[in-house]
């Protein structure tokens, strides 16, 4: 990885942001160091890291901050009474880190404008310390050409690069409107479409995550599916 990390990031909350991180840490450079700067919505024992360190053996995890409500990183933070970490604290560790594991994946918390801190910070912000990429996850389904152009549009405004998206629980049975969306996501965002995971693919145990893993991702992210160029 030549920059100091990938940032992942999603058009909302559930749209597989977890699992695609996973995906891409099982076919990342090693040593591989995922972070999650603020976790919301769980107790001490659970929680996405937790999650990913099950499906993908032998990375390691971090956490900065956690606050045990569900809400946004901000608003957890002022009512759990704790000043939650600031975008420099968040890019010095992130620095750190980048000079021990050769590949760093930093998982935001729902979308891209989602309030980091009290001052209106959001994840974008640490991502523009470090001149980070910054990969968006989105759903299949319907809804998703708007909602993932606004994404990516933010993240080009903030002169940051987006490699692409990667769609984070593609169907057993995809109907029209996903293969549609396959063809049109790459049009509508002007960037490329890398990827796939499968519906379910956090209940494959740790030997059939990695196997299948370099099919859901293109080789950008270190796999082996086909590439879904924008047009000309």
């Amino acid at each position: 990885m030549s920059t100091a990390a990938l940032f992942v990031t999603g058009t909302g909350t559930d749209v597989g942001k977890t699992v695609v991180t996973a995906a891409v840490a099982a076919l990342a450079s090693r040593p591989v160091a995922v972070v999650k700067p603020i976790q919301t919505g769980t107790d001490e024992h659970d929680g996405d890291t937790a999650e990913l360190a099950r499906l993908v053996p032998g990375v390691d995890t971090f956490e900065f901050a956690r606050y045990p409500e569900p809400l946004a990183p901000a608003t957890a933070a002022r009512r759990a009474g704790t000043p939650p970490p600031t975008p420099d604290s968040v890019s010095r560790r992130l620095a750190e880190l980048s000079t021990e594991y050769s590949t760093v994946l930093v998982e935001g918390a729902g979308g891209v404008l989602v309030p980091f801190d009290e001052h209106g910070n959001t994840l974008l912000d640490v991502a523009a310390r470090l001149s980070a990429p910054v990969l968006v996850v989105c759903s299949p389904g319907l809804g998703t050409l708007n909602v993932t152009a606004l994404t990516v549009r933010e993240v080009l405004r903030r002169g940051l690069h987006c490699p692409g998206t990667v769609f984070g629980s593609w169907p057993r049975e995809p109907g029209t409107v996903e293969n549609c969306n396959t063809t049109d996501l790459p049009w509508v965002t002007g960037v490329p479409l890398l990827g796939a995971v499968e519906e379910g693919a956090g209940a494959c145990s740790r030997e059939e995550f990695a196997a299948r893993a370099r099919h859901w991702l293109a080789p950008d992210l270190g796999g082996v599916r086909p590439v879904t160029a924008p047009p000309d």
